[in-house]
């Protein structure tokens, strides 16, 4: 018997910082237990450059990766999610679409790393923070026992995944 795959997607407003890093993150992590997507409501058309330096040096694939609406996963051709991550602030106050398959939501609010100012080095150290934050509570959420948990324990956790201060 094998195990389920679950779908998770990240969202952002921009699509293309941290919930482009989220997506690799879980895609890479996951190990074939998730397919993991990222869109946003008002996407930026492209993936920040910053972003992709980052996930190539980290190991993570970045050929797939693009900036996308988040319409591409509320119709019926999409696929059924099972959980919807919102990594900023702006997303988790927008009316999102209805998703398929009535996923688990929760917000995972981390600071913008394209919105960082300063020399180069600081802007690049603004994104290194964001992956680690967001491989922190990615690695918390894969550690969840998904098939045996129930649903409330489920949600309850996934919120605190989100509020916690996440050190290495």
């Amino acid at each position: 018997m094998s195990e389920r795959v679950y779908n998770a997607l990240f969202l952002c407003t921009g699509n293309s910082a941290r919930s482009i890093l989220a997506e690799a993150i879980l895609q890479s992590e996951g190990k074939g237990r998730f397919n993991a997507y990222s869109a946003g409501s008002n996407p930026a058309g492209k993936v920040h450059p910053y972003s992709l330096d980052l996930l190539k040096i980290m190991g993570h694939p970045t050929e797939e990766l693009r900036s996308k609406n988040w319409d591409e996963f509320s119709g019926s051709e999409a696929p059924r999610l099972d959980f919807v991550f919102t990594v900023c602030d702006n997303a988790a106050g927008e009316t999102c679409p209805v998703w398929p398959g009535q996923p688990m939501t929760a917000h995972w609010g981390i600071p913008d790393p394209a919105a960082a100012t300063g020399s180069e080095a600081e802007k690049r150290a603004a994104f290194t923070e964001a992956y680690r934050m967001l491989f922190n509570r990615i690695s918390l959420f894969l550690a969840l026992p998904l098939d045996s948990i129930d649903k409330m324990s489920l949600q309850n956790r996934l919120v605190e995944i989100g509020a916690e201060k996440v050190e290495v």
